[in-house]
């Protein structure tokens, strides 16, 4: 199938200075969205909150680049629009529009892929205007997701999101909106098609919401049984395509798809883990955030990132290699924050050293709360698991006197895999032994424990 052709529309806010700039704040046009966020907080009952590194028009344009390459298209042609305000019927106003038409016209562009979100009434203005089809990012970011999606949790879930954006838009749509298409942007739920009737679209949402939330009961279920030991759950999270799959490949030999694509990964991952303690912990592979993450999605998708809000310790990977990576942990920061997980235990995980130039690499120094790995290389991986059990409380480490028989052959093999062993001596068909064990395990050997040697 041959990949569509799109041209990608940017918008730059203009912004008047209103008095002396920070020293490090970041200078350059402000996204169409990032300009609103900042409108919104300015009002007179806004409380001063520190202020946020935001993308630059060119950065959200050249992170919608990437977007469109991993939903599959081939970009043939961008266009940044400067302008004081959005215009309420196109966007980008009518002028600017025809001009667009006549470039999209003359590279054969399929579909034009805007970075911002639009109204039902902007989408339809447009799209009469340049008779090309028209996406949105949020409408491009769920289509990537429905690309993605392997497992049936993860379809569900996608399938809501789109149907909760499409709602709103039923009005005046074509036939698009009305049966499943074959491109960026149409690819559906798969289940049925989407005509402009309200009331099947609603009685939709209701039996999707009911999957799910019988997916939520079943992932209670067997968090529950997991909780019923004490193992800790070790949840990776982090900006999209910062490298959280290879890392936890790294970390577990798991086989989780690793791909420099955008939202390689969408169904959630747990494997075990043995910590340098002989500690055992779960450790969950999530989906990657972004930049105004749609909100459908971050609803839709609870049911995944409840493997995060009941965590132990989060693991927020950073590339550490992006000039952008102060503005993707800032946006990192705003999900947890809506899944009221910015509180929990965290280690910042400072990933992909390895394309760093030397001397830059030379320098950077791991605390107490940061360390730098690389995952594709295996550079760092015994720091970060020694500063993973430093971190956890689960199932304390504690070290004792052993006398146990020899004939306790199969304890005396489980010693060996589950804890540390600094002495062992053989005396009168005992075996002295000092050892470091987690709390489950010396519960289990509590009867050969002696107070001292």
């Amino acid at each position: 199938m041959p990949r569509e052709r799109a041209f990608l529309i940017g918008l730059d806010l203009r912004t008047r200075s209103r008095g002396p700039a920070s020293p490090k704040a970041r200078t350059g046009p402000l996204t169409a969205a990032a300009q609103a966020a900042r409108d919104s907080s300015s009002g007179p009952l806004a409380t001063k909150a520190p202020d946020i590194p935001e993308f630059t028009a060119e950065e959200s344009l050249a992170e919608l680049r990437s977007l469109a390459v991993s939903a599959g298209a081939e970009v043939v042609g961008e266009f940044l629009q400067h302008r004081d305000r959005p215009d309420p019927a196109t966007l980008i106003g009518s002028g600017k529009l025809e001009e667009i038409a006549g470039a999209t016209a003359s590279v054969s562009a399929d579909l034009l892929l805007f970075d911002h979100d639009l109204t039902a009434s902007q989408q339809r203005n447009i799209e009469k205007l340049v008779n090309t089809r028209v996406i949105d990012r949020t409408q491009l970011i769920l289509d990537i997701f429905a690309k993605h999606a392997r497992t049936r949790e993860g379809q569900l879930q996608v399938e809501l999101a789109q149907l909760e954006y499409m709602l709103p838009r039923l009005g005046g749509r074509g036939v698009e909106m009305s049966q499943l298409g074959g491109g960026i942007g149409t690819r559906g739920p798969g289940e049925t098609q989407l005509e402009t009737d309200r009331r099947k679209i609603h009685r939709r949402i209701r039996h999707v919401k009911e999957q799910i939330e019988n997916v939520r009961r079943v992932r209670a279920q067997q968090r529950a049984r997991r909780e019923a030991v004490p193992v800790a759950t070790v949840a990776l999270v982090g900006y999209t395509n910062a490298g959280k799959s290879t890392l936890f490949n790294a970390l577990t030999n798991a086989a989780v798809l690793q791909s420099p694509r955008m939202f390689a990964t969408l169904d959630p991952t747990i494997r075990s883990v043995a910590l340098p303690s002989r500690r055992k912990v779960l450790l969950s592979d999530t989906v990657g955030f972004i930049r105004n993450l749609p909100h459908t999605l971050v609803s839709a998708f609870r049911a995944t990132l409840e493997e995060v809000q009941r965590a132990s310790l989060v693991l927020h990977v950073s590339d550490a290699s992006s000039p952008l990576s102060e503005e993707q942990d800032a946006q990192v920061e705003k999900v947890l924050k809506e899944l009221e997980v910015d509180g929990k235990p965290r280690l910042r995980v400072m990933n992909k050293i390895d394309l760093l130039p030397p001397k830059q690499r030379e320098s950077l120094l791991d605390d107490a709360r940061r360390v730098h790995v690389s995952a594709a290389k295996g550079t760092g991986m015994t720091t970060l698991l020694d500063r993973i059990d430093e971190m956890l409380s689960e199932d304390p480490i504690s070290r004792v006197h052993l006398r146990v028989p020899q004939k306790e052959g199969k304890m005396l093999a489980l010693l060996e895999a589950r804890s540390r062993i600094y002495s062992r001596a053989y005396k009168d068909g005992l075996v002295e032994m000092e050892v470091e064990a987690p709390e489950s395990m010396v519960r289990k050997i509590r009867q050969w424990v002696v107070t001292s040697p």
